[in-house]
C-alpha cells in the first residue's frame, strides 16, 4: 500500500485494476486554512497505454501493483506478432499484433529489450533507447549538391522508413531513436 507521499515518477501504482505507471507528481497546496494538500499525478495505464491525469487528496492510499520488470529479449516475428522471452526463466510471451506493431520497425533478433510483467503476463515492452540498424535502401549519394541542409530517404533492414542526411550509403549502419524513430548518428 502507498501513500500519496510516496508518488514519485517511476513508480507503479494499482488503478482500477490495472498497473499504472507515474510520470509526473506536482504537490498543490491550497490557500484556505485546513484544506488538504492536493497531489496531482500524470500516469499511463501500462495495458492500454492511455496517459491519464488523477488528483488526490494528500494521505490518500493506493494499492501497490502486482508488476515486475525483468530483462528479455526479442525472439522472432510471427506474422504481425512477436515472440518475447525471459532471459531469467526463458519463459516466452507473444505480443499481439496492434502492440507489436509499433514495436517491429526497431527489432532485430536477439535484440534485448525489458519487460513489464502484471500478475505474471506480459503487459509492456520497453525498447533500448536506442538501436543500430543497417541502412538497406537510399539515394545514391549527391556531393556539393546543395548549401543547405538536406535529407533524404533511406529503408531500414527492420522494413522502417525515416529520413537521413545526404552523405548516407546503402549498407552504413547507423543509431536510430526508439522515441520518434529519427536518425541520430552513424554507428
Amino acid at each position: 500500500m502507498f501513500t500519496t507521499s510516496d508518488f514519485k515518477k517511476g513508480l507503479v501504482i494499482q488503478l482500477d485494476g490495472a498497473p499504472c505507471l507515474i510520470l509526473d507528481v506536482t504537490f498543490q497546496s491550497p490557500s484556505a486554512r485546513g484544506a488538504n494538500t492536493m497531489v496531482k499525478t500524470r500516469y499511463r495505464n501500462l495495458i492500454t497505454s492511455q496517459v491519464l491525469d488523477k488528483t488526490f487528496r494528500s494521505g490518500d492510499k493506493v494499492d501497490e501493483a502486482d508488476y515486475g520488470r525483468k530483462k528479455g529479449q526479442f525472439l522472432y516475428a510471427d506474422g504481425a506478432k512477436g515472440m518475447f522471452m525471459d532471459l531469467g526463466t526463458y519463459e516466452q510471451f507473444e505480443v499481439a499484433e496492434e502492440d507489436f506493431e509499433t514495436l517491429a520497425p526497431f527489432l532485430l533478433e536477439g535484440t534485448e529489450v525489458v519487460l513489464g510483467l502484471f500478475e505474471g503476463r506480459l503487459v509492456n515492452v520497453e525498447l533500448p533507447m536506442t538501436v543500430e540498424l543497417t541502412v538497406t535502401e537510399t539515394a545514391p549519394v549527391l556531393k556539393n549538391a546543395t548549401a543547405t541542409a538536406q535529407t533524404k530517404e533511406a529503408v531500414l533492414e527492420t522494413g522502417h522508413r525515416l529520413q537521413v542526411p545526404p552523405y548516407l550509403e546503402t549498407g552504413e549502419k547507423i543509431k536510430v531513436d526508439t522515441r520518434d524513430g529519427r536518425f541520430i548518428s552513424r554507428a
